[in-house]
């Protein structure tokens, strides 16, 4: 027996729980909407109005990491249930036996697999001196396409924006920035990002780019609580989102500027703290090493418990000997205690032949050695699951967001 709260106002409340009753739904209780947190144990489903007074960030974050649904009544608010992956609201005099059938169609699909409903926020990350940031994100997005995810490629790098130049597409597509300001205003939903990204056609199939600002001055555009609400709404938009950031921390920014105004570098903590996954990009020289030791420290303690994958690029014999792969292990293992690292080789005739003709690697050189070990990183990713999507945290895919893809679907086909 489903058991539910309803958290409406007026006398309708009332009426409605014993219409559920009568249709074999179990009333765990009747409250006003500001009483419904925190949730009762043992409810499969909440019945609220659709206004945002009620459908508050906080509320739809409880619910996801309670496996809770939400059924909404009511002509309200439909970018605030857009902006959850929430489906739309009943009537608000809809009646008991209504509600009942909504609460039976919000039953997940047994057909739609735990990988497929998984919606994941994996940041590129790596310290100073050009590691191959862009270049892994790129490729990263372009094999997350090749096994069947829908795969949104972002930049938010304020320091050295690049996504556009390197995969020829137009720098002042409105990208980003537009995302982050129609998420300050409330109004970024999965169509507002589909308006607003650039789709990039590989041999993978298409990723939607949502590109970099075009001059370093915006950086402000890229404000903290803008970017996380906008990766928020990617989270629902796409299954795989892969956000290329610069390198630099906020931490030099707060000891010498003013802290209630922009930060230069908050986009980059912003991102890394709201993602599923963060993938450290390492150089292997003797320098990109040691820059990578001493920063991986500061990103662990900004960044934990989320999990970090290394990866260390360019891997040759030239600057650290024969045994290169050996070095950086025992290296990483001894002073920064990593002892899960994965391995680029340096191919520098896929390297140019991308930078020559813009595009992806894997569309000018599927053989090469380096996209071959990117693919290989991609299809040894663990599968996220809704649970571990949602596990201790408010971020993650919720069930209004398969709802809202399974809709879609059915739409398309």
């Amino acid at each position: 027996m489903t058991s539910v709260v309803v958290a409406i106002t007026g006398s309708r409340a009332t009426d409605l729980a014993a219409e559920l009753e009568i249709e074999g739904v179990q009333v765990v209780s009747v409250v006003p909407p500001s009483g419904l947190l925190p949730l009762p144990s043992g409810v499969d489903a909440v019945i609220v109005t659709a206004t945002r007074a009620v459908l508050t960030p906080d509320l739809v974050a409880a619910c996801d990491r309670a496996g809770v649904r939400i059924v909404s009544l009511g002509d309200g608010d439909s970018r605030a249930l857009a902006r959850f992956g929430l489906a739309a609201a009943l009537p608000a005099d809809a009646s008991g036996w209504e509600v009942a059938g909504a609460l039976a169609a919000e039953v997940p699909d047994a057909a739609v697999g735990a990988h497929s409903a998984a919606h994941r926020v994996s940041v590129v990350w790596g310290p100073s001196g050009a590691p191959g940031r862009s270049t892994i994100a790129i490729q990263l997005a372009v094999e997350l396409t090749r096994i069947g995810r829908r795969t949104a490629l972002v930049d938010a790098d304020t320091v050295a924006p690049s996504l556009a130049l390197l995969l020829g597409l137009a720098d002042d597509a409105p990208g980003v920035a537009a995302a982050c300001r129609r998420a300050d205003l409330g109004a970024l939903d999965s169509a507002e990002l589909t308006r607003l990204a650039s789709v990039l056609a590989t041999s993978a199939g298409e990723i939607e780019v949502l590109g970099g600002i075009n001059r370093p001055g915006r950086w402000p555009e890229l404000g903290a609580h803008r970017l996380q609400a906008a990766l928020r709404a990617c989270r629902v938009w796409a299954e795989e989102t892969v956000v290329d950031v610069s390198s630099a921390f906020d931490a030099d920014d707060e000891a010498t500027y003013d802290l209630t105004g922009p930060r230069r570098h908050a986009a980059t903590v912003a991102a890394l703290q709201e993602a599923d996954e963060i993938i450290a990009v390492a150089a292997a020289d003797p320098l990109g090493i040691s820059r990578f030791i001493r920063e991986y420290s500061e990103l662990r303690r900004l960044t934990s418990p989320t999990p970090i994958r290394v990866m260390v690029n360019r891997v040759r014999p030239g600057p650290l000997g024969i045994d290169a792969r050996g070095q950086v292990r025992r290296t990483l293992e001894r002073f920064a205690g990593i002892t899960d690292v994965t391995f680029l080789p340096f191919d520098q005739r896929a390297a140019d032949a991308a930078l020559l003709h813009a595009q992806p690697m894997a569309d000018l050189t599927p053989r090469s050695s380096l996209v071959a070990g990117v693919r290989r990183f991609a299809s040894a990713r663990t599968p996220v699951t809704s649970e571990s999507a949602t596990a201790d945290s408010s971020r993650g895919s919720s069930r209004g967001a398969r709802r809202l893809l399974r809709a879609r679907a059915a739409r398309e086909g």
